[in-house]
């Protein structure tokens, strides 16, 4: 039974950047550009309220990455967890590794894609990630994601299904949430200790 869960976002919270740009430029370097360039409909559209914060996520997403065998899609977020690319906070590094030496479990609660984060918490000792998950169909991206964006309130729908514990009686229960972003707000909220922007 797991008595304390702490949760951390990824992007802006342990990070210094937004990941999912610095993963494009990783892979794509100066088509990076192109591609952005080509995407502004999308991105102005997503600005002016348009289209929903999932959807051009995804547009953008499959853009760059639809058509790419996922073998070579994951070693490329290997090869990128484990470069300098990822500017880590070092507060929140040295947090996290005090959680690691105590009781309860450390939890990455992102929006970004489950594939890099993934690869970065497995390097840093962190055994539970709960993101946005790519769909893979005869080993190939098809650009679609195969769960919601993990951003708003499904953070808390995420971490819920995953503890299921949390869904009924908590009082065993201590959730400590960290978040920097109003993409953490509902995570924050259902947390008996939510702490925004102290890194």
């Amino acid at each position: 039974m797991v008595s304390k869960i702490i949760v951390f976002d990824f992007d802006g919270t342990i990070t210094q950047n937004d990941t999912l740009i610095s993963f494009l430029r990783f892979t794509h370097g100066w088509k990076f550009y192109i591609g952005f360039f080509l995407l502004l409909p999308v991105l102005i559209c997503y600005k002016i309220g348009l289209i929903r914060n999932s959807k051009a996520k995804e547009l953008v997403f499959s853009w760059f990455f639809c058509g790419w065998k996922i073998e070579k899609f994951n070693s490329l977020c290997r090869q990128f967890a484990e470069s300098s690319k990822i500017k880590v906070r070092p507060a929140a590094m040295e947090m996290i590794k005090t959680y690691l030496g105590q009781e309860g479990i450390v939890v990455i609660v992102s929006a970004s894609i489950s594939n890099w984060v993934g690869a970065w918490a497995d390097i840093n000792g962190i055994s539970c990630v709960l993101s946005t998950d790519i769909e893979v169909v005869d080993g190939v991206i098809t650009g679609k994601f195969l769960t919601p964006n993990c951003y708003g309130a499904e953070k808390v729908t995420r971490l819920k299904k995953h503890f299921p514990e949390l869904n009924s009686n908590r009082e065993n229960i201590s959730v400590i949430a960290y978040g920097d972003s109003r993409g953490d707000k509902e995570l924050l909220l259902f947390a008996d200790e939510g702490f925004y922007k102290c890194f």
